[in-house]
């Protein structure tokens, strides 16, 4: 018996009947060869991990857009913090901790640069719209790995393309993600907004605090032990009436006080501006775009190949590219 196979019989033995085990997955597009160490699930970890999509996350915005300091969020810590609370809470309930952090770390693979500003405009300019979760999809089937995709299992996939909205993943694990994603997003962006001086500790509604906490930690542990006690009959992923409530409460007032504040988003009409020009400019010069969206260029069309491209564009490579293409150059005397 390999490693890989007593991993599954222990899987089999301490998980719950309503996990989903790495033995019972749906498998892959293109089938492979089992390895003799690690389980489908961690296998996709490790895939995505080594992508390149997940690197380029690292200088991709969260919230604002290319911050003075060290301590901001980017697209790489946020996808680090949703893996941390996923995990947290698919260990409580007993269910698959590798699926869980595969969903999680790939979640956002297809997310743009200047983060919801560019999906925004992508969406505008895209014929038939752009949305970052369908693109993390496509970034895994097709995109990586100079157009093979990462061949990722089939519950990976689903937990990917369902993190945000419409229906719910088929998984729990994928369920688990979708809920952490939101805790992460709206916790780590109010420590942000904090920080940049844009909200103040005393803004956050009072009712709010009185259920989750009066601080980050505090929010979050109550966040994460409230969805597992809710969770424990394991029919869904879900938080208590209470708890809910006050999570809803906390992101209208973000989205009033953060996400539409002028100060934190002053600039995103710039970038959405600058992304507006570079996806006209490879409409018209599509012979321009790296040699690995050629080939989606004559498969799918040219407004396919330019949106997969700008999708990719980190915020300082778009910038620069917007420089070289734009921006005329100082002549220099030889």
């Amino acid at each position: 018996m390999t490693l890989r196979e007593q991993m599954q019989e222990r899987e089999e033995a301490m998980l719950s009947p309503l996990a989903c085990k790495s033995s019972q997955s749906r498998g892959r597009a293109r089938p492979e060869e089992e390895c003799g160490i690690r389980t489908p699930f961690q296998r996709d970890v490790d895939r995505v991990v080594y992508s390149k999509a997940f690197r380029r996350l690292k200088h991709k915005t969260q919230v604002f857009l290319q911050p003075e300091g060290d301590h901001y969020r980017t697209r790489m810590t946020h996808t680090l913090e949703v893996g941390r609370i996923a995990r947290t809470m698919a260990r409580a309930l007993s269910l698959n901790e590798d699926l869980t952090e595969a969903i999680a770390l790939g979640h956002d693979l297809g997310h743009t640069p200047f983060g919801h500003a560019g999906e925004r405009l992508l969406d505008e300019v895209m014929p038939g719209g752009f949305a970052h979760y369908k693109q993390s999809v496509r970034v895994v089937e097709r995109l990586e790995k100079g157009g093979q995709g990462l061949n990722l299992t089939w519950e990976v996939r689903n937990g990917i393309a369902c993190h945000t909205k419409g229906a719910s993943a088929a998984t729990l694990e994928g369920q688990i993600v979708r809920l952490a994603d939101h805790i992460a997003y709206i916790n780590h962006d109010i420590e942000d907004a904090l920080r940049g001086g844009v909200i103040y500790p005393m803004d956050i509604p009072l009712e709010v605090s009185n259920v989750l906490g009066f601080t980050h930690s505090q929010r979050i542990d109550t966040l994460v032990a409230d969805a597992v006690q809710a969770s424990l009959d394991q029919t869904e992923i879900r938080q208590s009436p209470q708890v809910g409530e006050a999570m809803l409460a906390l992101k209208e007032f973000m989205f009033d006080s953060v996400y539409t504040n002028p100060m934190a988003k002053g600039e995103e009409s710039k970038a959405q501006d600058m992304l507006r020009c570079l996806f006209a400019y490879y409409q018209k010069n599509p012979d321009a775009l790296p040699g690995d969206f050629q080939s989606i260029r004559a498969e799918e069309g040219i407004d396919r190949a330019v949106c997969d491209y700008i999708a990719g564009m980190t915020d300082p490579f778009a910038v620069e590219t917007y420089k070289e293409i734009f921006i005329p150059k100082g002549w220099t005397v030889l």
